[in-house]
C-alpha cells in the first residue's frame, strides 16, 4: 500500500493544483500506478514563492535556538517512521527497503546535524586600522531557496537541501522527482506536525522545465540548489544567472576506481560488488570505470563476476532482494546500446547483459570485460547495473585515464600503499576520494564534486555555508 496523500504543499496547507492537472507515479517494480500527483500551475507557483517570502521573514526572525527545537522534533518524527518512510520510498523508487530505510534514517541525522550546526553560523570581529573603529563580519541567511532533487535518492537528495537552507534561516520551495514525490511529502510532513511555521517549506510538482524556469525568474528566491544531470545543471544556471541567483550544483559522475597492485583483492572484489549494485547502479558516486592492475585483473574479473551472478534482484519490498529496477522503462533501452556499443568494440559480457523479462523495469547485473577506453561507456555516465573492467600497467598511465573524463564527482582507490594513497588523493580530479571503502557521504561531511560535476558542497558546515551571505559592519563613534 503507497500509504501517503500525494498534495502540493503551500503556504501551509496541502492542496490539488488549481487546474486539476496530474500524472502517475508508478512502481518500477511492477508498473502499477500508484496514485495521481497533483501538478502545480503558475497561479500555484507565484503563490508559492509569496509564502515563502513570509515565511522567510518569520523563519529568519527567530533565534537559531528556536529553529533547533522544531528541526530537532522533525527529526525525532522521521526517525519514529524511518520504516512506513522507507516503505513509500522503496514503492516509489524500487531499491530494497533495507537501503531505503537507512536512506530515511541519514535524513533524520543530516536534520539533528543542521538544527545543531545552525547555532554555529558565526561571524567574527576584525582589528580595525582606525583607532575607535569596530570592524564586525556577520553571517545572514541568503533568503528563500529553490530546491531540485533527482528520484535516485528521494530521501537524502530533499533532505540535504531542506535541513541545510532551514539551519542556515531560509525558507526553501522544493520541487522532487515527479517520479518518487511520497517521500518528500512524508518527510515535510514531519516538518509541519513539527511546528514549522507555514510557507518556511513550500512543496510542488509539475513539468519540470516549466516549474524551473518560472520559479527561477522570480526575484523572490535567492538561491538555486540542484541535484540532477549535468545537463539539466546547465541549462538551470543559465536561469539563475538572469537574477544572479547563487548556486549550488551537484551534478553527474562518471567516477573511476583504480584498484593497485599491492591492493588487498579480497577487500576490492566484495565492496566493490556490494557498492556498485546498489540502487542498480543509479547513484551518482556509483564506481562506473574499473581500472584493475594488470597482475591482479584476471583474479578480480572472476571474483567480481560471480559475486555479481549471485545477487538476488527482484522486488525491494520482498525479502532478500539485493538489487531492484531501474527507474523506468526508457532507461532499460540505454543499458542495452551501452553493452551492445561495449561488445562492438571487443568488451566480453561475463554476467547479465539483457533486460529480466517480466513485470518492472528490471536489467540484469552486468560485468563486461576487457572494455576499451573508446567504449561509450568509459564516458558517458551509465547510470545503471553496468560495470566495464579494463587493466592497467602503470600509475601515470591510470591517473591520466582516470581523470579523462569532463566530469569530477567521485574516485575510489584499493592500495595497502600510503604513498600511493597519499599521491593519489592528489591526483585525482574529484571532489570526493574514497581509498579502500566507499562510504563518501554523511551529513557531517561536504559533498560536491568540480569540473562537469557541479560546484559547491552540500552536508558539512560547507553545506551549511551555501545558504549563507556574508555581511560586513563597520562602526565608529558609538
Amino acid at each position: 500500500m503507497y500509504d501517503v496523500a500525494l498534495k502540493l504543499l503551500i503556504n501551509g496547507a496541502w492542496r490539488e493544483g488549481s487546474e486539476g492537472k496530474s500524472e502517475p507515479v508508478v512502481n518500477p517494480a511492477t508498473g502499477e500506478v500508484l496514485g495521481q500527483l497533483p501538478h502545480a500551475s503558475v497561479a500555484d507557483l507565484d503563490e508559492a514563492l509569496a509564502a515563502a517570502a513570509d515565511g522567510f521573514k518569520v523563519w529568519k526572525a527567530m533565534t537559531a535556538q528556536e529553529r533547533y527545537v522544531i528541526m530537532s522534533k522533525a527529526a525525532d518524527l522521521i526517525e519514529q517512521r524511518k520504516d512506513a518512510i522507507g516503505r513509500i520510498l522503496t514503492l516509489e523508487n524500487g531499491k530494497p527497503l533495507a537501503e531505503s530505510v537507512g536512506e530515511v534514517q541519514f535524513a533524520a541525522d543530516a536534520t539533528r546535524w543542521y538544527a545543531e550546526e545552525g547555532k554555529r553560523a558565526y561571524g567574527r570581529i576584525v582589528p580595525a586600522r582606525i583607532p575607535g573603529v569596530r570592524q564586525i563580519v556577520l553571517k545572514e541567511p541568503v533568503g528563500p531557496v529553490l530546491a531540485f532533487a533527482a528520484w535516485n535518492f528521494p530521501a537524502s537528495n530533499v533532505i540535504r537541501k531542506i535541513s541545510g537552507a532551514l539551519g542556515a534561516g531560509c525558507s526553501i520551495i522544493v520541487k522532487p522527482a515527479e517520479e518518487t514525490p511520497g517521500t518528500a511529502i512524508a518527510l515535510t510532513q514531519c516538518f509541519v506536525e513539527a511546528g514549522l511555521p507555514a510557507g518556511v517549506i513550500g512543496i510542488v510538482f509539475g513539468v519540470p522545465g516549466e516549474v524551473s524556469s518560472h520559479l527561477i525568474a522570480s526575484p523572490v528566491a535567492k538561491k538555486v540548489s540542484l541535484t540532477g544531470s549535468t545537463q539539466v545543471g546547465k541549462v538551470l544556471q543559465r536561469l539563475a544567472a538572469t537574477t544572479v541567483k547563487r548556486t549550488t550544483m551537484e551534478l553527474g559522475g562518471h567516477a573511476p576506481v583504480i584498484v593497485f597492485e599491492d591492493a588487498d583483492l579480497d577487500n576490492a572484489v566484495n565492496t566493490l560488488a556490494m557498492f556498485k549494485f546498489r540502487n542498480a547502479g543509479q547513484v551518482c558516486t556509483s564506481p562506473t570505470r574499473f581500472y584493475v592492475h594488470e597482475s591482479l585483473y584476471d583474479r578480480f574479473v572472476e571474483g567480481f563476476a560471480q559475486r555479481t551472478a549471485a545477487l538476488k534482484v527482484g522486488n525491494g519490498i520482498d525479502a532478500g532482494t539485493q538489487m531492484g529496477p531501474m527507474i523506468a522503462e526508457r532507461r532499460l533501452a540505454v543499458m542495452v546500446e551501452l553493452v551492445e556499443d561495449a561488445k562492438a568494440k571487443g568488451a566480453r559480457v561475463l554476467t547479465g547483459g539483457a533486460r529480466i523479462e517480466g513485470a518492472g523495469y528490471f536489467f540484469a547485473p552486468t560485468v563486461l570485460a576487457d572494455v576499451p577506453d573508446t567504449a561509450r561507456i568509459m564516458s558517458e555516465e551509465p547510470f545503471g547495473p553496468i560495470a566495464p573492467i579494463t587493466r592497467f600497467s602503470s600509475y601515470d598511465e591510470v591517473i591520466e585515464r582516470a581523470n579523462s573524463s569532463p566530469y569530477g564527482l567521485a574516485s575510489f582507490i584499493f592500495t595497502q600503499s600510503l604513498a600511493t594513497a597519499a599521491k593519489a588523493e592528489g591526483d585525482l580530479n574529484a571532489g570526493l576520494v574514497g581509498v579502500n571503502h566507499m562510504v563518501v557521504s554523511t551529513a557531517e561531511t561536504p559533498f560536491g564534486g568540480v569540473n562537469e560535476s557541479g560546484f559547491g558542497s552540500e552536508s558539512g558546515i560547507e553545506g551549511l555555508d551555501a545558504f549563507l551571505r556574508t555581511k560586513f559592519v563597520t562602526e565608529r563613534g558609538i
